[in-house]
C-alpha cells in the first residue's frame, strides 16, 4: 500500500494520503490545509483520488476539502455527526486568527463498520465519538494500521473542552473501540508521531 503522511497547515495536521500501487486508485483524509502541497503529492504518485474522507469536522482537518475536491473530482465522507462543522470552519478559524475555507457538503456519510476500498485495498470505519459527536477512525486491517484523526494520541487523547465534546464518550470508544485492537497495531493520530496500541494500552495516562 502507498501510505504518505503530509503535516498541513499552521496546527500541524496529519494529512493522510493512501494508494494502491496496482491501480493507483487512492484517497485524501483530513486534508486541512495547504491543497497545493497534498495535490503535489498524490501527482507525483500518480493516484486518482476516488474518495476524500474527514476523520471528524474541525476546521484544522477540513479546510483543504474543497480545493482538493476540485481538482480531483472526488467524493467527500465524514460522519452525519459533524456536518454542521462543514459551513463555520472560516468562522471557527477567524476566531483564532487564521482563515480557511468551508467544506462542500458530503456526498456519502461515514457509519459505524462501513468499509471504503479503493483498488485491492479497504478499511473499515470505526465511529469514536467524544472530541466531536461524529469522530471517527479508519481501521487498515491488512496493513497493521488504524488513522486515529484527534480520538487517540501517542500518550494523549483528544481534548473535550469544545463544544459537543464529551470527555466519557471519548474515553469509553477509546476502551471499546481501539483498546480491544491488537497490540501490533500502529495508530497514526491526526497530530505527532505514531505509536501503538500496545504502547497505549500500558502507558496512556487518560485510559
Amino acid at each position: 500500500m502507498i501510505f504518505e503522511i503530509v503535516a498541513v497547515g499552521p496546527l500541524q495536521v496529519n494529512c493522510f494520503i493512501l494508494g494502491c500501487e496496482a491501480t493507483r486508485e487512492g484517497v485524501v483524509v483530513d486534508p486541512g490545509a495547504d491543497p497545493e502541497k497534498i495535490l503535489a503529492v498524490v501527482n507525483r504518485l500518480g493516484l486518482t483520488v476516488r474518495q476524500v474522507i474527514n476523520t471528524h469536522g474541525h476546521f484544522d482537518h477540513i479546510g483543504g476539502n474543497r480545493r482538493v475536491l476540485e481538482a480531483t473530482g472526488a467524493e467527500l465522507l465524514i460522519h452525519g455527526g459533524d456536518v454542521p462543522f462543514l459551513s463555520r470552519a472560516a468562522e471557527v478559524a477567524a476566531g483564532m486568527g487564521l482563515t480557511t475555507d468551508n467544506s462542500p457538503l458530503p456526498a456519502r456519510l461515514l457509519e459505524d463498520g462501513l468499509r471504503i476500498t479503493f483498488g485491492g485495498y479497504g478499511m473499515t470505519v470505526l465511529h469514536t465519538p467524544g472530541h466531536t459527536p461524529g469522530g471517527c477512525c479508519l481501521y487498515i486491517e491488512s496493513e497493521d494500521k488504524i488513522i486515529t484523526g484527534d480520538t487517540l494520541f501517542a500518550d494523549g487523547v483528544g481534548r473535550t473542552d469544545f463544544p459537543g465534546s464529551s470527555h466519557e464518550a471519548l474515553i469509553d470508544s477509546i476502551r471499546t473501540k481501539l483498546m480491544t485492537l491488537p497490540d501490533e497495531i500502529t495508530a497514526f493520530p491526526g497530530h505527532g508521531p505514531s505509536t501503538t496500541i500496545g504502547h497505549e494500552k500500558r502507558h496512556n495516562p487518560y485510559i
